[in-house]
């Protein structure tokens, strides 16, 4: 089978369109292109599209932008319309797996079988015990169909839907790589959701999606300063409108921050706690953090410190080369928080199932 070119990767965020085109070459991959637009806020509501024409257009922008040629995309979903579930099936073929799996899912989905897609990794074949560990996948079909259908709107060939949780794992993969019994909490801290992967071996052990995320921050700063989202929004990421260098408002605005992080970092803690509990192993050796949010310096601080684990932030170009002509690496600095997403899936390729 031929090996098929890199998917267009297009992330689409409750804040934010971003898009990444990476290229196989010779010295291993390398950056072709990497954009963003920011959405009106109630674009996205907890996963579902409220406004499709406005992400439509957003896509449409960054393609132009980026002057690239429409084709095959690869788009990714998060929240809870989506179920990730670990489950142990008798071993068997491939051919015998695709066969059962409507049937093995019905067990473990809260939905209706019929209003659902289905996707399968089988993970660990224990043969000795006669045994695999698959993880299953099911979406909404009615989420997939909105998200598919305003790449389709922009000109894409949407051939992947792909989860949050594993496009941050294969960016880690491709960035990092896995390490032999180490175990890797990855956490994606977007405006709505913070996705959690934890993976031992490069093999996925749990996986969460919490309902919080950077817009609870800005809407406790609009509240408490009594401003606008948009100057809130600002204030966050550490700008200030029209502000004079001795004004008072950043020491409350650290404040607020300093409290909401607390609070993430103790909900992010709880679920890490929660999969210690039930692991056989729960040593956890360092957690990355990527995601919008995530730019804010004291909240991996916060986690650092909640977990006493060391805590990082993601850089999804570590590993991928760069012309500095195009993207200077202060830019390409600024865009590593939010790449995590796209950059996972700007690794899929055309001929993929």
């Amino acid at each position: 089978m031929a090996k098929g070119k890199n998917c267009i990767g297009l992330d689409v965020g409750s804040s934010a369109v971003k898009l990444c085109v990476l290229k196989e070459a010779k010295k291993g991959l390398q950056l072709q292109a990497f954009d963003y637009v920011a959405l009106p806020p109630e674009t996205i509501v907890d996963g579902a599209l409220m406004n499709a024409s406005v992400v439509t257009d957003g896509i449409i922008e960054l393609l132009g932008r980026n002057k690239i040629k429409p084709r095959e995309a690869a788009m990714s979903v998060s929240g809870n319309t989506v179920i990730i579930k670990k489950i142990t099936l008798p071993l068997m073929t491939q051919e015998e797996l695709e066969e059962s799996i409507q049937w093995e899912a019905e067990q473990y989905i809260p939905f209706d079988i019929k209003d659902v897609y289905i996707g399968f990794e089988v993970l660990a074949p224990r043969t000795d015990q006669g045994q695999m560990d698959v993880v299953l996948v099911a979406a909404k079909r009615e989420m997939i169909n909105d998200y598919t259908s305003v790449a389709e709107d922009a000109g894409l060939l949407p051939i992947v839907v792909d989860v949050d949780a594993f496009c941050i794992q294969n960016m880690y993969e491709a960035n990092y790589g896995f390490h032999h019994g180490e175990t890797v909490v990855l956490l994606d801290i977007g405006n709505s959701v913070v996705t959690m992967n934890v993976v031992t071996d490069g093999i996925t052990m749990f996986t969460r999606d919490l309902s919080m995320g950077g817009s609870d921050l800005t809407e406790e700063i609009q509240k408490q300063l009594n401003i606008t989202y948009q100057e809130a929004e600002l204030y966050k990421m550490g700008g200030s409108p029209g502000a004079t260098s001795d004004e008072v408002l950043p020491h409350e605005v650290e404040k607020i921050i300093g409290e909401k992080a607390e609070d993430m970092a103790a909900e992010i803690q709880r679920s890490i706690d929660f999969y210690a509990a039930t692991a056989a192993d729960s040593k956890i050796d360092k957690i990355i953090v990527s995601g919008g949010t995530a730019a804010i310096p004291s909240l991996v601080r916060t986690i650092a410190r909640t977990s006493g684990v060391p805590a990082e932030l993601a850089n999804p170009f570590r590993n991928i080369t760069y012309d500095e002509r195009d993207f200077p690496p202060e830019k390409i600095q600024k865009w590593a928080p939010i790449a995590s997403v796209s950059v996972g899936l700007a690794l899929r390729r055309t001929n993929e199932r």
